[in-house]
């Protein structure tokens, strides 16, 4: 039985909207978690007193751990299963989370954000792995992207509520509700997302056959007598160097940069634009919904490079949205401090800022096999990651130089051209879109 067939050929059943619907849940609260430091950066800052610097480092903490969790920790789901990885790391972030809000020194702070990073960065490619591997070809695209704008959604959220929230009860119970929300999402993995039926056919662990034939049940699909026989001998041995063969070395550098230099503009807006806003003279609740809008405008901007690129192709069109997620970074640099300005600008931003990044997930779940899948997510995001710790630091320190905010938003633009150049040099048949009429 070839799987991959018989999902791409057969139709879109319950079971495969519901795994969906549950990784893009699951990556809502990754957004709601990972950003909440952002909305509460200016309340921390001023009651602890911390200079740019400093909240640089805060920011950074998060996206270090997440950086490890991705490369070191990620690679064992193509070992142990998604699904299992998903829920170990769901535990450590409602953990890590609700411990935040308990923390009274900045290091135990740093600290905390290590920890979550760490859950949430072996989640992410598990989660992608998965709506790649439940979705049929004709539509992977766009189901990677919408698991993916949980996470932009997720931000939104969380900045409304830290909106609520901060003004009557203070920072900390921004980090209390996103625990207790993350730990509601443990039993919801555990009754409806099952194990990827591509890695129980390749892998096939302990009752591999009673579990594919649930699975298959609600693919609408017959079942099978036996599991087939694999040779182990000829399974590909998830690693970094897997990564790096000759058949995948050009098309994993090329991702491995296009994510590193999208990562780090990313991060510094995401990270910087709200205080920014507040720097510029205008109130918390306008810096935070300028963080809202960047979120916004990603939710948009990913639906419609999802849709779009399943029919033309996912290379021009990242390549289009990152060079006009430059242009657009640029515009609001320039700009005055005139708030219905700044959130359209912020909307534009995230619309083609996010949009190319969130390209690039599918890009990674195209290009390699299922053995080695989650593997070369996983260090496709710590290579990104590696950027968004540099990021958000760097601009700290930029803007504790004082240089002007255009200059800091023109050097934060180059490596979203950058990032562009690198995407569309990726080579790989997945890429290719056939057109159903012709057969080209």
């Amino acid at each position: 039985m070839n799987v991959k067939e018989l999902i791409d050929q057969g139709p879109v059943t319950k079971l495969q909207l519901v795994v969906i619907t549950v990784c893009f849940i699951v990556t809502m609260l990754d957004g709601f978690d990972v950003l909440a430091i952002a909305f509460t950066a200016p309340s921390i800052s001023d009651e602890w007193d911390l200079k740019a610097t400093t909240l640089g480092i805060v920011f950074s903490a998060g996206l270090v751990g997440m950086t490890l969790g991705a490369m070191f920790i990620a690679p064992l789901t193509d070992i142990i299963g998604r699904r299992a990885m998903i829920l170990m790391s769901l535990i450590v972030v409602s953990i890590a989370m609700a411990a935040t809000g308990l923390v009274e020194t900045i290091w135990q702070l740093v600290v905390a954000r290590i920890i979550t990073g760490l859950g949430i960065g072996s989640m992410l490619a598990s989660l992608t792995s998965m709506a790649a591997e439940y979705s049929p070809a004709r539509h992977r695209n766009f189901a990677i992207g919408f698991q993916a704008i949980g996470y932009p959604i997720g931000a939104t959220l969380g900045g409304f509520i830290a909106a609520w929230l901060i003004p009557e009860f203070g920072w900390r119970p921004v980090f209390y509700a996103g625990g207790a929300i993350t730990a509601v999402m443990i039993p919801v993995v555990l009754l409806f997302l099952p194990e990827s039926l591509q890695f129980l056919m390749q892998r096939q662990p302990r009752n591999a056959l009673q579990k594919c034939n649930r699975i298959l049940a609600g693919l609408q699909q017959p079942e099978l007598a036996e599991m087939p026989v694999i040779d182990k001998s000829k399974q590909v041995r998830p690693s970094v160097t897997s990564l790096l063969t000759v058949d995948q070395r050009n098309a994993t550098i090329r991702l491995w940069l296009a994510f590193f230099m999208t990562f780090m503009s990313l991060y510094f807006l995401l990270s910087w634009i709200p205080k920014i806003v507040v720097d510029a003279g205008l109130t918390l609740e306008k810096g935070i919904y300028a963080g809202i809008a960047i979120n916004l405008g990603a939710v948009f901007g990913v639906l419609i490079l999802g849709y779009v690129s399943d029919k033309k192709g996912l290379r021009p069109l990242i390549f289009w949205f990152l060079l006009l997620g430059a242009m657009s970074m640029i515009a609001f640099g320039f700009s005055p401090a005139i708030i219905g300005l700044l959130l359209i600008l912020s909307f534009l931003i995230g619309f083609f800022v996010d949009g190319g990044f969130i390209g690039l997930y599918a890009v990674a779940a195209r290009i390699y096999p299922t053995e080695i899948r989650t593997t070369g997510i996983g260090w496709a995001i710590g290579a990104g990651r590696t950027g968004a710790i540099i990021g958000p630091y760097l601009g700290g320190v930029l803007i504790g130089l004082q240089w002007p905010t255009a200059v800091n938003f023109i050097l934060f633009a180059i490596p979203l051209v950058i990032g562009a150049f690198a995407a569309y040099a990726i080579k790989s048949p997945e890429l290719i879109v056939v057109n159903d009429s012709t057969g080209k």
